[in-house]
């Protein structure tokens, strides 16, 4: 009994030693995170708060000029949606986003998630980033599917009621005048004009037809609009939910780099994070002008992306006296944050950005211009994945 109680005694007074010494490794592991957030002797705020003000305006043009381009050249020739340099630029934009996601924002919620300065129970016991990045690709394709269903549902009502319009314009055009049949055919077209989701569609006829079958013509070009009209929905539900995964990162990004107070940390961070935002800004400008907003709707979108990441910026400037981003709250945050972020960029990516095109009906080009896209797709995920170095 005494030799069993003693062996009881031992047992207890290893298992003790281990857990402190565990916890004793934890603490230093922690510490040597912290004094790595901190610089790691790089530390100089001064020069800090002067590389960050160069990367607010660094970022903030990349921004611009990446989901500008798109935007403005959308009536030229040269940047239309269908020319063959805008499906190779968008195709390096969609591999850049793919490697965003994969390489640099699941990166990030792994380490964020196994970072030492969490608790053991329950964050190193279950594989938290591949399990929220797996909800959060759920969810988006449930957020896909309600979305294309309420615009699709939109879409196919304003259509019913223009061909509603168009057969009572012709039902009144067949026992009426010539002159009273112009103008109701005159009245068709406009109100089709007027319907804010069809606007993309109308032709802009203003003047009127004195023959019966143009009331038949405009029957047939509703019925016939079915399929530009489901395009648009996609075009419609891509860019808004591609901008919700790329604006939640950016806020992220531009947090991180805020708060930091190491020169040799931010200096690379400045070209890496600008080449980032440029060719993602391109990406969502191109998917901006495929759906077709209105002007202002477009601008609203573009500046909204362009300003995120800056403001995230200046507000990591303005925690950066007080925020602490191993705190096990921040760490949590960030890392879900950034799970659920590289999901929908990587969901976006591979469904609506590279399946779409490759796979679809719009790769329907020269064998050349085919081949170009794959290029350009492969050289934007290789160039993104690169920065992996640096940031």
């Amino acid at each position: 009994m005494a030799l069993a109680g003693l062996r009881r005694h031992v047992g207890q007074f290893l298992s003790t030693s281990n857990e402190l010494m565990a916890a004793s490794l934890s603490t230093a592991s922690c510490a040597e995170e912290m004094q790595k957030a901190e610089g790691g002797g790089c530390r100089d705020d001064a020069a800090a708060l002067r590389l960050k003000e160069v990367a607010m305006a660094a970022i903030l043009v990349a921004g611009v000029l990446g989901v500008g381009l798109p935007l403005a050249g959308r009536k030229r020739r040269a940047m239309r949606t269908d020319s063959a340099a805008f499906v190779a630029a968008k195709a390096f934009a969609a591999g850049v986003i793919l490697a965003t996601g994969f390489v640099h924002m699941l990166h990030d919620a792994q380490h964020a998630l196994s970072s030492p300065c969490l608790p053991a129970e329950p964050w190193q016991r279950f594989p938290f980033p591949g399990f929220v990045a797996m909800a959060a690709a759920l969810a988006t394709l449930v957020l896909d599917f309600l979305a294309t269903r309420f615009y699709e549902t939109k879409h196919r009502d304003e259509a019913a009621r223009v061909k509603a319009a168009a057969a009572a314009a012709l039902a009144a055009a067949s026992s009426a005048s010539a002159s009273d049949e112009d103008i109701a055919v005159v009245t068709v077209v406009e109100d089709e004009c007027k319907s804010p989701l069809l606007q993309t569609h109308c032709h802009g006829h203003s003047h009127g037809h004195g023959h019966s079958h143009s009331h038949e013509h405009e029957l047939v070009q509703a019925e016939g609009r079915e399929g530009d009209v489901s395009e648009h929905v996609r075009s419609v539900v891509v860019s808004q939910i591609l901008e919700m995964g790329i604006v939640s990162h950016s806020v992220i990004i531009g947090l991180s780099l805020g708060v930091s107070r190491s020169p040799c940390t931010i200096r690379p961070l400045v070209a890496a994070l600008s080449f980032h935002q440029f060719f993602e800004g391109f990406a969502l400008g191109g998917c901006i002008a495929q759906a077709q907003f209105k002007n202002l709707s477009a601008v609203l979108m573009a500046s909204f992306f362009a300003i995120t990441t800056p403001a995230g910026i200046a507000a990591g400037v303005g925690l950066s006296t007080f925020y602490n981003p191993n705190s096990p709250r921040a760490l949590v945050i960030e890392g879900i944050l950034d799970s659920v972020s590289a999901r929908i960029l990587i969901y976006m990516s591979l469904v609506d950005l590279i399946a779409a095109d490759f796979l679809g009906s719009k790769m329907t080009g020269s064998l050349r211009q085919q081949v170009m896209a794959y290029i350009a797709l492969f050289l934007g995920a290789i160039s993104m994945s690169s920065l992996a170095i640096w940031a």
